[in-house]
């Protein structure tokens, strides 16, 4: 709608702007979901890399300063870091990705409400942020531009 539209419609002229200015940004939805994927994959990827990198290190921080209840170290240190690079793909490209936040959200629960009752340094408001991302994905999906979303229109194209 145009704002000569909703002049016509007889709006004041902050509302006609403000209409039109929200109408453009929903026009940017569709970035702002891949933009919010890559983020997401940014997080948890690099910090996947880093433990294979130094796996040693990796194995030596689950078996002393983690202390995940209930997992043995080395156990720990495998899931978390698959669970880091196989989620953070599938959350990148939007191939289950509602699914693939969920053991993301899990992880970074751990991380500040685990490790961070126990050690003031994991208590930190960047883990808030990453689960506000990981719940935003979770809720919203993936967007347009995801194999989720292909997938569905493929689906629906041949009726299945």
């Amino acid at each position: 709608m145009l704002s000569a539209d909703f002049a016509a419609a007889g709006r004041p002229a902050p509302l006609v702007w403000y209409l039109a200015l929200g109408r453009l940004l929903e026009r940017l939805a569709p970035l702002t979901d891949l933009l919010l994927r890559l983020a997401v994959f940014r997080i948890f990827f690099w910090s996947g890399l880093a433990k294979i990198d130094d796996w040693s290190s990796t194995l030596l921080l689950f078996e002393n300063e983690y202390n995940i209840p209930l997992l043995p170290p080395a156990l720990a240190a495998m899931l978390a870091t698959g669970t880091e690079l196989v989620a953070s793909l599938l959350v990148l490209v939007g191939l289950l990705a509602r699914l693939a936040v969920l053991p993301l959200l899990a992880l970074t629960m751990v991380i500040q409400f685990v490790l961070g009752a126990v050690d003031p340094a994991y208590n930190q408001l960047q883990h808030y942020l990453w689960m506000m991302l990981l719940l935003m994905l979770a809720v919203r999906g993936p967007g347009v531009l995801s194999l989720d979303a292909w997938l569905e229109r493929r689906f629906a194209q041949s009726g299945a």
